[in-house]
């Protein structure tokens, strides 16, 4: 038994608007431990409307169809539905009583297209929607195939979805088991080297593991299956252990851990500051480590320093080595870490210096070279070289330099 997600509306393949509904149905899916393999987005249009139909209904026995309800010439969902099993559409009655009171609650009249929402499928059941106009429709037509359809407005779906659509498969012997996932979240290792070192994991059934790639990240998502959440964790729980053990210190959190919120946690845990001093992230580092709640606890704040008569007057930068190795240099880095971390004594400063581009590079030194340096106690001084990708874009430089200073921070802070 399986799940299939259809959205209707030529806006989703325009990309005017972005699919929201699709993400929510498929978690809800998963709550309800119904596997779903398929989503398809289709146009208005009532002939490739069909040929989805034709397909879903050999692959999958539940269909559910967000978008095409409403009450103009576009809307074909309900219709193309009915003509496909050749079922004639029946008007209700206390459809149209309930659009008209909801009218006169606005203070305004029905407009004669609204008739066109109380026609259902001879022998479908109302999935009532108490927030909008568009009535779904419960229906089998066939054994081992129950169709659901939601408006595409996402508030008035996801209320639709909790008020009937969960009750009505539960009561039809679905959802007596969930789909529970952890996503294991990883830094500094490329998706292929860690897929390598976990690669007989993969061959899980119960539960799974499945590699993640996003903004130079690297993700495992494990997932069980079980009747209850707690099962669920009780099946991920060694597995995870494992894949933690064998990736080390590249494994940093969970589900909604971030770098920022970790190394938080661990500057709380040992009392210690933070400061920290940019340049080509622009602030980037400071506004990750205070976009998590209650950093005021551990962070001190930090010096915005792109100019680079700011490095010699705030931070103490040495101007002579600004002349002789350049702003974007190991040796400037670490004196920007020591100088923030002094000026408001704290126990660690963190520094980014770097060219983000698209412009500004040389050939010995590139767009993406960027220096990370760090000072804290027991006279540590440290600088790290990294080279992104020159092609990339410039957000994504400053997004890769502000998550690696806080990886190196939080490995020194682990070891």
């Amino acid at each position: 038994m399986s799940a299939e997600i259809i959205c209707v509306g030529t806006e989703l393949l325009l990309g005017d608007i972005v699919n929201t509904n699709a993400q929510f149905l498929a978690q809800q899916l998963a709550q309800l431990g119904i596997p779903h393999y398929y989503q398809t987005v289709v146009g208005d249009n009532p002939g490739r409307l069909q040929q989805v139909l034709a397909i879903a209904c050999d692959r999958s026995e539940i269909l559910i169809f967000t978008g095409g309800l409403g009450p103009t010439p576009d809307d074909l969902t309900t219709e193309t539905i009915a003509d496909f099993f050749g079922v004639p559409l029946v008007e209700r009655p206390e459809i149209l009583a309930d659009i008209a009171d909801k009218y006169r609650r606005r203070g305004r009249e029905m407009t004669p297209s609204n008739r066109k929402q109380a026609l259902i499928p001879q022998g479908a059941e109302i999935l009532p929607n108490q927030w909008g106009t568009a009535p779904g429709i419960i229906w089998q037509p066939r054994p081992n195939l129950t169709i659901l359809t939601f408006p595409g407005v996402p508030f008035e779906m996801q209320r639709m979805w909790d008020a009937t659509a969960v009750p009505y498969l539960k009561s039809q012997g679905w959802g007596q088991e969930i789909i529970y996932s952890r996503m294991l979240k990883f830094w500094g290792i490329a998706e292929a080297a860690l897929a390598e070192k976990v690669a007989p994991f993969f061959n899980l059934s119960n539960p799974t593991v499945a590699p993640y790639a996003s903004m130079g990240e690297v993700k495992l998502r494990v997932s069980a299956q079980a009747a209850s959440a707690e099962l669920a964790e009780e099946t991920i729980a060694p597995v995870a252990q494992q894949l933690q053990e064998i990736a080390g210190l590249d494994y940093y959190g969970a589900d909604d851990d971030s770098l920022a919120s970790v190394v938080g946690k661990l500057l709380q845990a040992a009392n210690e500051t933070l400061s920290v001093a940019e340049s080509c992230t622009g602030g980037g580092l400071g506004s990750a480590i205070t976009s998590v709640p209650g950093s005021s606890i551990y962070f001190q704040g930090g010096i915005i320093s792109y100019d680079n008569q700011v490095k010699i007057s705030l931070l103490g930068v040495n101007p002579d080595d600004l002349a002789q190795y350049g702003a974007v240099s190991e040796t400037v880095a670490k004196q920007m870490a020591v100088g923030v971390r002094s000026l408001l004594s704290t126990t660690w400063g963190l520094s980014i210096t770097g060219i983000a581009g698209p412009g500004g590079g040389t050939e010995t030194k590139p767009v993406g070279l960027v220096y990370i340096g760090l000072a804290g106690p027991n006279a540590l001084v440290k600088s790290f070289e990294h080279r992104f990708n020159p092609l990339q874009d410039r957000s994504l430089i400053r997004h890769f330099s502000t998550c690696s200073a806080l990886d190196r921070l939080r490995r020194y802070l682990l070891s």
